[in-house]
C-alpha cells in the first residue's frame, strides 16, 4: 500500500487486510520505499499506489519523474514486472484513467468508493482482469454520444457484442457479464474474442485504450 499520508495509508492497509485476511500488507510512504520493498519481496502479489500530484517522486527519478502524475507508475512497472498495480486516487479525470491504463495499471480505484469496490478491483487485478470506475449512467451517455460518428468502433459490433462491450468497459469479469446478460460464461468469452478481433487488440487493457481514443469514456473523445 503506497500513499504519502500515514493515516490514510494505514486505513487502507487495514481494509486490505480484511479483504485478504491471509495476506501480509506492507506500507510505503514514498515511491522509493515502494520500489525498495518490491526489489526485496519476491512474493509480492499486488501494489495499490496513490501517484499523488504531478511532481518528482524523488531525486533518483530525475527529469522523468517530473513528467506527470503517472511517471511513478512507469517506474513501478519497470521494477515489478508482472506484479499488478492498482491506482488508488481522488482524481476522476478520464485522462488520468486512460493514462494509467496505457502505462499498465490493472485498475483505477477512487478513494471515495465504498469498500466493496476496492474488494472487486483487487479480485479482478489478481485474476488478470482490469477494473475501471465507469458508472453505468455515465457510460451509457458516453456510448450514445459516441454512436453519432459514422466510423465509430460501435458500428463494428453486433447488438449483443455492444452489451458485452459496455459491461467490459465497466470493469466486469466474464462471469459477471454472463450473469448480468443471462448467458453462459463461454458465450461471453466468444463475444469478447470477437470484440478484440474487430478492434484489432489482444487484451482488455488495449480495449480500454481504443475505447478511450474513440470517445467511449466521455463525450469529449
Amino acid at each position: 500500500m503506497v500513499d504519502e499520508q500515514p493515516m490514510v495509508r494505514h486505513g487502507f492497509a487495514l481494509s486490505i487486510g480484511e479483504i485478504c485476511p491471509d495476506a501480509r500488507v506492507l506500507e510505503a510512504g514514498t515511491l522509493d520505499e515502494a520500489l525498495a520493498i518490491g526489489r526485496h519481496t519476491p512474493e509480492l502479489a499486488l501494489v495499490l499506489y496513490d501517484p499523488g500530484p504531478a511532481r518528482p517522486d524523488s531525486a533518483e527519478g530525475g527529469a522523468e519523474a517530473a513528467t506527470g502524475p503517472f511517471a511513478g507508475l512507469r517506474r513501478l512497472k519497470e521494477t515489478l514486472g508482472a506484479v499488478p498495480v492498482l491506482i488508488l486516487t481522488n482524481s476522476d479525470e478520464v485522462a488520468d484513467i486512460v493514462d494509467s491504463v496505457r502505462l499498465g495499471a490493472r485498475g483505477y480505484v477512487l478513494k471515495t468508493s465504498p469498500p466493496e469496490v476496492l474488494e472487486h478491483a483487487i479480485s479482478l487485478a489478481l485474476s488478470g482482469d482490469i477494473f475501471l470506475p465507469l458508472p453505468r449512467a455515465v457510460l451509457n451517455g458516453a456510448l450514445a454520444e459516441a454512436t453519432r460518428g459514422n466510423d465509430d468502433i460501435l458500428d463494428r459490433l453486433t447488438d449483443r457484442q455492444r452489451d458485452v462491450f459496455e459491461l467490459l468497459l465497466a470493469g466486469h469479469s466474464n462471469k459477471e457479464i454472463a450473469r448480468g446478460l443471462g448467458v453462459l460464461e463461454g458465450t461471453v468469452k466468444v463475444h469478447v474474442r470477437a470484440i478484440m478481433q474487430k478492434l484489432g487488440v489482444r487484451n482488455r487493457t488495449q480495449v480500454a485504450v481504443v475505447a478511450a481514443r474513440n470517445g467511449c469514456f466521455s463525450g469529449e473523445g
